[in-house]
């Protein structure tokens, strides 16, 4: 039987999951709310960077990212960011999506899914 591992479980979710050399990362969001997408992506992709390091993985790593945009409007203000953030050679799979998001206040939300 392959171990489970949770990384900062809480009572309805963990930031991250680890099993069978696969890093499974819980919707990331933003701290600050009134912040614009360049912010609150910002702070998105350091939180991953910080739950990836706990699982014992890094960006470098990524397979899978699937990006929840309030506004499709922000698109070119995130990918800014995650361009700047993504090492070269290191794109995984990713999907981008408008969604309606937990708190209004949300501009972004990521979730990845990483190798260890």
């Amino acid at each position: 039987m392959t171990e489970i591992r949770r990384i900062h479980p809480e009572t309805r979710y963990s930031d991250a999951t680890v099993h069978n050399g696969t890093v499974y990362l819980a919707g990331q969001v933003p701290e600050t709310l009134s912040g614009s997408a360049t912010v609150q992506t910002q702070e998105v992709l350091a939180a991953i960077d910080q739950v990836l390091a706990a699982a014992g993985s890094d960006k470098s790593k990524l397979l899978t990212a699937t990006v929840y945009l309030a506004h499709m409007a922000d698109y070119a203000e995130m990918n800014a960011v995650w361009d700047a953030w993504l090492p070269p050679g290191c794109a995984p799979a990713r999907a981008c999506v408008e969604a309606r998001m937990a708190k209004p206040e949300y501009r972004v939300e990521i979730q990845v899914i990483a190798a260890l």
